[in-house]
């Protein structure tokens, strides 16, 4: 099961657009909201979690994803269960994947020391001792996978279709949505 962590302020597109893709190329995802079930985003938009932080089935994750958007970001980072839900992943060797201001999460947990990855502009300051690479829209490294923001949310997605459906199931999914 992916868990998808919805916190206050998440960017909407960074969330959808990648839960979209993997329910397309039938992945199970679920969303698991801070504070209850319906999420305000950056632009007011309000989406209702499938779950709570705290119902996370931590012996059924696969994979956890956060968007980014400063207020999500720190939505995450001020609650001890998403934290925890994360480095608990990260430490079972789950696949962690984060977009825009998300990596940053992954960066205070340490998760990014040494790896290589990406993160919106302006907040490489903020990613550790890492390979920082600002010339890919996503970058993969092992079982971290991390994108740039709203602009690269398809191509985060279809990442991580690749990785947990395989690469038919990630090209169906963008030929049936017409992306080329």
């Amino acid at each position: 099961m992916v868990y998808m962590i919805l916190g206050k302020g998440f960017e909407e597109l960074e969330a959808i657009a990648p839960l979209d893709i993997l329910r397309r190329s039938g992945v199970p995802v679920a969303t698991a909201g801070i504070g209850g079930r319906t999420v305000e985003g950056a632009h007011g938009i309000p989406v209702v979690a499938d779950c709570t932080v705290e119902d996370i089935d931590r012996d059924k994750l696969e994979m956890i994803v956060l968007p980014g958007g400063l207020g999500g970001v720190a939505s995450i980072q001020g609650c001890p269960a998403a934290m925890d839900a994360i480095r608990q992943a990260h430490g079972d060797g789950k696949y962690v994947a984060a977009i825009c201001a998300g990596p940053t999460v992954l960066a205070k947990l340490g998760i990014t020391e040494g790896r290589t990855v990406t993160s919106y502009p302006g907040t490489e300051g903020q990613m550790g001792a890492c390979d920082y690479r600002d010339d890919r829209d996503v970058v993969v490294d092992g079982k971290l996978i991390t994108s740039r923001g709203p602009g690269t949310a398809v191509a985060f997605g279809l990442a991580l279709a690749r990785i947990l459906a395989g690469e038919g199931a990630a090209q169906e999914t963008a030929a049936g949505m017409l992306l080329r």
